[in-house]
């Protein structure tokens, strides 16, 4: 089911989110002002709220936000999608219209609670969470409002992310990388051997391994030794144009039989059949097809395939 919404605003949970744990487990939205009395707030009278708050020592400018966040919280119906941040993770909802003005507990919540309907979510309709990390700053930037209820201006990115829908320019960049992808591994294939291994080669360079052999050639044991001179891991690197999953096994046994590397790596432009390591080793990584155009286009070698294979 797809999720609308006319009307959305933020809201924040308590002072630093204090009252937020209390909100979500229960699925209600808590809401202070208690110096607003519940007459002033069913009347939603904007002036008569800010008078009244103005004599309580209020500035204008305060008191007129007082008032509009109060007749928000007090007046927007069911169909006004409400959000929150908390535990690193969005969250929304839809409110019944009916406010509860509540005397006890202010410690978790507020004076004012409107019960959600059907409960705070975390997830886009599909079921994937909608952590922070994973969302533009232009909705997030919403959570350092400094008061309590306010308009999200990203209305429409955030109805595109709960409802699971990709963003049309994220679109567009992947079917033009699976493009890249594709055109890459073309002309990976058409390099020399020497240029496919010195490839190799720069690519680990640039993720920041150190080659402490000779390169290529006639190496009794593999093509490359490498270190990590953050972790002194030690790794043994294979470069193949073609190979067969038998070539891989002897190498994986010829690496093992050495018994001084801490990972292994066979890169192969075009295998024969499906290459697959030991579904229980995760030291041992085979680059083939995607996954080495991949670790092309991350280290920004195109170019330099480029100039190779023209």
């Amino acid at each position: 089911m797809t999720i609308s919404a006319k009307t959305v605003r933020y809201i924040k949970l308590g002072k630093s989110g204090s009252w937020a744990d209390a909100s979500l487990k229960r699925g209600e939205l808590h809401f202070g002002y208690g110096r607003v009395t519940e007459e002033l707030a069913l009347e939603a009278n904007v002036q008569k709220i800010k008078k009244h708050m103005m004599e309580l020592g209020r500035n204008a400018q305060a008191a007129t936000r007082d008032a509009r966040e109060v007749i928000d919280f007090y007046q927007l119906g069911d169909d006004c999608l409400w959000i929150t941040f908390a535990r690193d993770h969005l969250w929304w909802t839809f409110a019944a219209p009916q406010v509860t003005w509540i005397t006890h507990d202010l410690v978790v919540t507020g004076q004012r609670i409107r019960k959600s309907i059907g409960g705070w979510k975390n997830t886009d309709i599909n079921g994937v969470p909608l952590r922070i990390d994973t969302l533009s700053t232009k909705l997030t930037k919403v959570a350092g409002y400094r008061r309590t209820i306010c308009a999200v201006e990203a209305q429409d990115y955030l109805l595109r992310r709960i409802n699971g829908c990709e963003e049309p320019g994220i679109a567009r960049m992947a079917e033009a990388r699976t493009a890249l992808i594709r055109a890459t591994m073309e002309n990976v294939k058409s390099l020399h051997q020497s240029d496919f291994e010195t490839m190799v080669d720069i690519i680990f360079a640039r993720s920041g391994w150190n080659r402490v052999s000779a390169l290529g050639g006639t190496q009794p044991l593999i093509d490359m030794e490498l270190e990590q001179p953050i972790t002194a891991e030690r790794a043994a690197v294979q470069v193949k144009s073609t190979a067969s999953q038998k070539t891989l096994d002897e190498y994986i046994d010829r690496v093992d039989t050495a018994d001084r590397f801490d990972r292994f790596f066979f890169i192969c432009h075009s295998p024969r059949g499906v290459l697959t390591a030991p579904a229980d080793r995760d030291d041992i990584h085979v680059w083939t097809g995607a996954d080495l155009a991949a670790a092309i286009l991350r280290t920004g070698m195109s170019d330099w395939i480029m100039d190779k294979a023209a």
